[in-house]
């Protein structure tokens, strides 16, 4: 069972459950039990200030920018993170075994025309 902490209370809940059945504040958007409603913690937040639609203002939603709860949010940080991840160069060896996965048939094939070169030249 996986396994959520609700903003509220800090208590572990279904990931599936719509409501925390301990402080019954709302974890999923109303009418959509798959998609999770994102809240702020405290008082003063909003989170538009750390999203990243509100900062490429892509933004329609109609709270923007005092929204203290929506189901598009997307931290800003965390997706500079992934971004930077994913930009990171592989090392000659991943990228060697990558290329070697994806090109087996054509190693096959290779081999097997050495194979009969070398058949050929150790006949005559």
């Amino acid at each position: 069972m996986d396994t959520v902490t609700c903003p509220r209370c800090k208590q572990s809940v279904n990931s599936q459950a719509v409501t925390c059945p301990f402080c019954r504040t709302q974890l999923k958007a109303y009418g959509h039990p798959g998609i999770p409603l994102h809240q702020v913690t405290g008082v003063d937040e909003y989170l538009c200030d750390s999203c990243t639609y509100h900062a490429d203002d892509t933004c329609n939603y109609p709270q923007r920018p005092y929204a203290k709860e929506c189901i598009l949010y997307q931290n800003l940080e965390e997706r500079n993170l992934d971004l930077l991840s994913q930009n990171q160069k592989p090392s000659f060896s991943i990228s060697l075994k990558n290329w070697i996965r994806r090109n087996q048939s054509l190693l096959l094939i290779m081999s097997l025309f050495l194979i009969c070169f070398l058949l050929v030249l150790s006949r005559s």
